[in-house]
């Protein structure tokens, strides 16, 4: 199996259930593993592998549209990278609010979601 990996991209989105969250947005912190089954690639085509760029696309589009749970954030980003790249096999992301709107608070809160197919 080959993973892609995206690790600490910092985005600054609109999510959250808060009044203010969505007038003044947050900082986001996006780590995100795509796997696939290498068994039958020569790894001398990008249309035969999990291309990082397109993901990270992915992960931009998904992170821009206002969204109150970060759950349904990370669904959709896993939903269309499993339509972009039919064969991959697993995706694991998690999501990070790195300034939640908690008193006395201080580091980040996020989701993690893993979802993987069988091939």
């Amino acid at each position: 199996m080959v993973s892609i990996e995206l690790h600490n991209l910092r985005l600054h989105a609109f999510h959250g259930l808060y009044e203010g969250e969505s007038k003044t947005g947050s900082a986001y912190e996006v780590n995100l593993k795509a796997s696939y089954n290498e068994e039958s690639t020569q790894f001398d085509d990008i249309r035969n592998t999990i291309n990082y760029v397109d993901v990270f696309e992915i992960v931009k589009r998904c992170m821009a549209i206002p969204t109150p749970l970060l759950e349904k954030v990370a669904e959709g980003i896993i939903r269309r990278i499993k339509h972009q790249f039919p064969f991959v096999a697993e995706v694991v992301i998690s999501i990070y609010k790195l300034e939640p709107p908690i008193e006395n608070i201080q580091g980040k809160i996020g989701i993690t979601m893993r979802k993987e197919w069988e091939r």
